[in-house]
């Protein structure tokens, strides 16, 4: 921070400087873009990993069913739908889940 020398005033045999108030530089403002950056920063420092892709019509509607009945986040939803997949893999599952999603239309 800087000072400024406000007003200097002479009373009689003294001299008074009044000091005006420090000058405060101001903080330039963050861009969209480096807010989301800082966002992501953040997000892969606390171990997170961002995911991207599309949805076939019929996850969609499953999405949105999970979505009204649960009130998760997109990243809950897609984070348990990985963390399912993989339980079903490691236990020998995924072709029964296959064939569900298909005899299910889904």
């Amino acid at each position: 921070m800087q000072s400024n020398i406000g007003v200097i005033v002479a009373k009689g045999n003294t001299i008074e400087i009044i000091m005006d108030e420090p000058v405060k530089k101001k903080k330039k403002a963050m861009t969209n873009a480096q807010k989301q950056k800082r966002y992501r920063e953040r997000q892969k420092e606390s171990g997170k990993q961002e995911m991207r892709g599309y949805m076939s019509p019929e996850a969609k509607v499953c999405y949105q069913l999970i979505a009204e009945q649960t009130n998760w986040s997109d990243s809950i939803i897609l984070s348990n739908a990985v963390r399912l997949t993989y339980a079903a893999y490691k236990n020998g599952q995924i072709g029964l889940l296959n064939s569900w999603l298909k005899n299910n239309d889904l």
